[in-house]
Order: structure tokens, then sequence, then C-alpha cells
């Protein structure tokens, strides 16, 4: 099936999914001595985001992963659906379209990797960071061309914020 020219389904976006490991960190974990698992999350990543909620884009978490650091920093963004150990993505994914009245040409999804691909074979514009597993890769309408935890999901949240005429307003109000 050919790929669809994400550009013309930007404009649709209203909502962005994103998973964790592999897309807002770079898939490394640090293991401390007494078993927490680390993870190292970009700052632009979360300007991009806090950002994007402000402008009123609704921006949903949704990962296996659990660690609760990462919940208090998504928060601390101003995210409300973070979705935390979750293994069947797409019962979440299901809920947050009727929760927020979508249809599926309304999100984008961002994931990496194999849990990521049910749910994204769903949504309206599914897409990945540079280095996604080559599954994932395949069925993404748009692959960033920045690795996981190095700005993609900035990439991705700032071409939407473009074309809505939402991204650097608050910036040129300021500045005329």
């Amino acid at each position: 099936m050919a790929k669809k020219n994400y550009k013309t389904l930007l404009k649709n976006i209203t909502t962005l999914i994103f998973d964790i490991d592999g897309v807002l960190t770079d898939s490394s974990l640090l293991v401390t001595t007494n078993g927490d698992l680390l993870r190292k999350m970009h700052t632009r990543d979360g300007y991009a985001l806090r950002a994007a909620v402000e402008a009123g884009l609704t921006i949903c978490i949704i990962s296996g992963g659990k660690n609760e650091g990462v919940r208090q920093r998504l928060e601390g963004l101003g995210i409300k659906d973070i979705i935390l150990g979750a293994h069947d993505k797409v019962h979440h994914y299901n809920q947050l379209l009727e929760k927020y009245n979508l249809s599926a040409d309304e999100v984008a999804y961002m994931g990496d990797d194999i849990p990521d691909f049910p749910v994204m074979k769903l949504v309206g514009l599914p897409c990945c960071p540079q280095d996604a597993a080559p599954e994932i890769k395949a069925i993404s309408d748009y692959i960033s061309h920045v690795h996981g935890g190095c700005g993609a999901a900035r990439d991705i949240i700032e071409q939407v914020m473009k074309v809505k005429g939402l991204w650097m307003n608050d910036f040129d109000a300021k500045n005329d």
C-alpha cells in the first residue's frame, strides 16, 4: 500500500499521541543499584509538548512503561492523558477516541517499536523517529529526520502547529 502524503494530513490533526521509550526518550535505560530505571528526555520535546497543550491541541501518552518520574515530568508539561503500563494500546486509543469524540483522521501517533504497530495501523497519521524499528517505518506516513529522544516529538508537533498557524504565536505578538 502506498504511503499517504503526510503534509496533506497535518491540517486534520487535533490530537497527538506519543509512546515514551524510543520516542520521548532515546530507548536507553540507566539502571541504578536500587533497580530504578532512569530515562533521559529532550527539553525541546518538552517545550513543544507544553506549547501544543497551551495552543489547545490534545496531547496523550500511551506507554507500556510504568515510570512515575516520567508521569510527573509529563504532568508538569500540562499533559492530562498519560496512560502507563498499557499492554493493549488499541484499547486505550479507542477510549481516547470516545472521550474526545475523535475520528482517526484527527489523530497522529508517534511510535518506534512493535508494541506500537497495531494502534499505528488505525490512526490518521502514523509517524516515527528516524531510528524506529523497520516494521514501524514501513507503516509510517512520516518518518522524522531525528532520532527518538532527540527532538522527534517536537518535529511532528512543530509541523502540526505551523500548518494550523499556532507555532510561535506568543512570540510574534510580543515582538510586533
